[in-house]
This record gives C-alpha cells, sequence and structure tokens, in this order.
C-alpha cells in the first residue's frame, strides 16, 4: 500500500488533474492539443536527446536487457496483429493498428516518472536505453506491417522510402538520433544553451501526463470490447511476463531488472492512438485502449512493484 500511495498515486495524480481540468471546462481543446503538440514535438525530444547524449553508450547499452524488453515488445505486436485478424475477424489494416497497440507501451511518459519515483534518478539508466530504440523499433515495426498490408499487390521496392521517410519525420526518432550523434562525436553544446535545455526538460514529464489526461478525457469507452480487453492483458500481462522471464533467465542484474520489468508493465502509450489515426484504422479501439489500459494500470503497476526485487 505504500508503494502505492508514494510511487504511483502522484503519477495518476497529475493525469486526473488534466483530466479533471478539461471535463470541468478549466482548459479547451485546443490547449489540451498545444500542450501535448509541446511535449511530443518539444520537450519529450529534449528530454531524450539530452539522456541520449549524456549516456554511457557502453555501460547503458546490455543487450541483455534489450533482448528481454524487446522480444516482449514484438511478441505483444505479433499477438496483436494475428488476434486482431483471425481471433476478432478485422482486416489485415486494422489488425496492424491492433497489433501496435500492444507493442507501444508507455516507456516516457509514465515509465520514466514511475521508475524515477520508485528507485530514484539514477535507476534510468536502462530507461533511457531501452527508450532510445523504442520510437524506431516500434515505427519501424509498425509502419512497415502497415506498408505491406496497404501495397498488396504492389512493387515492394518503394516501401523502404516511404517507412524511412515515415520515421524521420517523428520527433522522438530526431530527438534521439541527434542525441547519439552528439554522443558518438562528443560535440558539446554553450553554457546558457545547456541551460536553457534544462529548463525545457524540467516541464517534460509533468505537462506530458497533465496533457496526457485532458486527452484522455476524449476517450469515450467505444469499440469492441473484447479487443480492448485484448490489448490490455497484452500490455499489462503478457509484456511485463516475458521480459520478466528473460530477465530472470539472463541474470540481469538487480536495477536494469526492475526497470526493464516496470517499463514492460506500462499501458499503451498515446503514440498507440497517433499511429492508429495517421492511418485512419482502429482509432476508437486505440483511443478506448489507452484509456482503460491506463486507468488498469494503476493497479496492475502496484502489483509488479510489490513483485520485484
Amino acid at each position: 500500500m505504500q508503494a502505492l500511495l508514494d510511487v504511483i498515486l502522484p503519477v495518476f495524480l497529475v493525469i486526473g488533474a488534466g483530466y479533471l481540468a478539461v471535463w470541468r471546462g478549466v482548459l479547451g481543446d485546443g490547449t489540451v492539443d498545444g500542450l501535448m503538440a509541446y511535449t511530443q514535438n518539444i520537450a519529450i525530444p529534449a528530454l531524450l536527446f539530452r539522456a541520449i547524449w549524456t549516456l554511457d553508450l557502453g555501460e547503458g547499452f546490455d543487450p541483455a536487457v534489450l533482448l528481454s524488453f524487446y522480444t516482449g515488445s514484438a511478441s505483444g505486436f505479433t499477438a496483436g496483429l494475428l488476434a486482431g485478424r483471425y481471433l476478432f475477424g478485422r482486416d489485415w489494416e486494422d489488425a496492424v493498428a491492433i497489433g501496435f497497440c500492444c507493442l507501444f507501451a508507455n516507456s516516457v511518459m509514465i515509465g520514466l516518472a514511475v521508475t524515477e519515483r520508485a528507485y530514484g534518478t539514477q535507476a534510468l539508466t536502462t530507461n533511457f536505453a531501452i527508450v532510445a530504440l523504442h520510437a524506431p523499433f516500434c515505427y519501424g515495426i509498425g509502419i512497415t506491417a502497415m506498408e505491406i498490408a496497404r501495397a498488396r499487390g504492389a512493387p515492394a521496392r518503394a516501401l523502404p522510402g516511404k517507412v524511412l521517410r515515415a520515421m524521420f519525420r517523428n520527433a522522438l526518432v530526431i530527438g534521439i538520433g541527434l542525441g547519439a550523434l552528439f554522443n558518438i562525436a562528443g560535440i558539446g553544446l554553450p553554457g546558457p544553451a545547456t541551460d536553457a535545455l534544462n529548463m525545457v526538460i524540467q516541464t517534460a514529464l509533468p505537462a506530458a501526463l497533465f496533457g496526457m489526461g485532458g486527452v484522455l478525457y476524449r476517450y469515450r469507452p467505444e469499440g469492441d470490447f473484447r479487443i480492448i480487453a485484448f490489448i490490455c492483458a497484452v500490455s499489462l500481462v503478457l509484456h511485463p511476463t516475458i521480459t520478466w522471464t528473460l530477465g530472470s533467465a539472463l541474470d540481469l542484474s538487480t536495477e536494469a531488472f526492475r526497470s526493464a520489468v516496470l517499463t514492460a508493465a506500462m499501458a499503451p502509450g498515446i503514440n498507440s492512438y497517433v499511429f492508429a489515426n495517421m492511418y485512419g484504422r482502429a482509432r476508437r479501439v486505440a483511443a478506448s485502449s489507452v484509456l482503460f489500459a491506463t486507468a488498469l494500470s494503476v493497479m496492475t503497476v502496484w502489483l509488479w512493484l510489490a513483485a520485484l526485487p
């Protein structure tokens, strides 16, 4: 119970405050859209840029951690894709969007916030290593699968260009890529620029959580509830279970194991809806899944925290 009070509730209270602000008309939809645009296109990419820029690449990128986490992610996508097509009878494009909901965990907005509150800032090294590959990995799989589904029977030679153009228009991927470039090349920034960057970064997670609450208010529980329940089960149970199993088998350190499992236990992120909306596929299911899974994760994350060493 203490873990719930000290770690989880503050994060979800900020989300709840954003939900309440929009519900009661304190903030309008345009304001929330602006806040989310700021966090997703500026503040969070800045956070990821600094994290990757200052990350010890040799220490942070443990192949065993990445294998444990991303095997769970890929398994979730596969389960969602096949279930969407064969269990729920949706077409392939909808099935890809459903698979993406099972793939894209909320590793930044909630994952970083919960891990930091639970284990301290020093515990975020593994989180940042996971996050560094998260958007490229997930969007790479999702965009590739969707373009293949949409181009059935068409020449495949245009597919790589479509995937690369879509990925490198993504602000998260750009921030991660620039951070890696600065890290590898040893590029620095002047003191005032670093201070300004830090000021923006300090707003990233609180503003993103608050804005996320406002966006969730719009998500009325609509769509196929069987699919929504399936996505919740894959995101909140299957993914962290696979990560836990592989992490144990690969003998991860306690710190890395905690971060990997806790990140895997996050609900689908807002990007699940962004992806569905980008292609106009399974939007109601994606939106409702984010809402329900985020609400359920208040309890499931508590259980995972209690089970972690």
